[in-house]
Formats: C-alpha cells, sequence, structure tokens
C-alpha cells in the first residue's frame, strides 16, 4: 500500500504537469485549456491509483484502458469541421489524450515519464508557428 503522502504527491504533480501541456493551450486560447487539462490528469491519475490500491486483486489495466477510450469523447468534443475542407482541435483532441497518458504514468508512479512526456508535449505544442512556416514555405 502508498502512504497517503505519495498519494498526494501523485495527485499534485498530476495536475501540476497536466496544468503545464494546458498552459499552453490556454496560450493559443483553444476550447480545452489549463483547467480542463488539469482536471483530466487528476482524474486520471486519481483513477490509476484507485486501480492500483483499492482492486489489488482486480484487472488494473482496465480502468487505464477505460481511460483512454473515454477521454475520445472528450477529446471528440474539442473537434470541428469548420467546412469541407477545414478541421479544427485535433491537437487539442491529441494533447488531452496525452494528458491522460501523463495522468496514469503518474498514478503509476513512473514520475519521470510523466515528466519528460510533458515537457515534450509543451513544446510540440509550441511549434505551431513552425508548422505555419512549413505550410507557407512549401
Amino acid at each position: 500500500m502508498v502512504s497517503e503522502l505519495v498519494l498526494v504527491w501523485r495527485l499534485i504533480l498530476s495536475v501540476m504537469l497536466g496544468g503545464l501541456i494546458g498552459l499552453e493551450r490556454e496560450i493559443a486560447l483553444k476550447p480545452a485549456g489549463l483547467r480542463t487539462h488539469m482536471l483530466v490528469c487528476l482524474a486520471a491519475s486519481l483513477i490509476t491509483i484507485l486501480s492500483l490500491e483499492a482492486f489489488p486483486h482486480a484487472d488494473q489495466a482496465r480502468l487505464s484502458a477505460y481511460l483512454v477510450a473515454g477521454i475520445g469523447f472528450i477529446g471528440g468534443g474539442t473537434i470541428l469541421k469548420l467546412s469541407r475542407d477545414k478541421v479544427v482541435g485535433i491537437t487539442t483532441a491529441a494533447s488531452l489524450l496525452v494528458t491522460v497518458a501523463v495522468g496514469i504514468a503518474v498514478g503509476s508512479g513512473f514520475y519521470l515519464a510523466a515528466l519528460i512526456t510533458s515537457l515534450l508535449s509543451y513544446v510540440i505544442l509550441r511549434m505551431g508557428k513552425v508548422e505555419k512556416y512549413i505550410r507557407k514555405r512549401f
């Protein structure tokens, strides 16, 4: 059994890492921003902790698998088809998926993987200007 201090640490860390990813989405004025990403990461972390600690004899991977499937519904809500050739929100949906993965990693105790994934996600999300430059150039 994990100590209560470790449980609190995992929940706080998940909020911080989810917030890092959500901060970029907030800066970019996307529909799912800071609070959404923080809440998604927190929920994923808590559900993972509960699946590992509260149900030790159950299939512990099942709840994490349902998290990944469930985030598709929230992510789907961020995707909009504006016209025949214009779809927006796919990157935000992908960032929510990554946020769930970060929450699962934190809840499982894989802190370094969660930290590196969050930092890489932030950098990748900030590459929007590079992407626009490439589209104009080529």
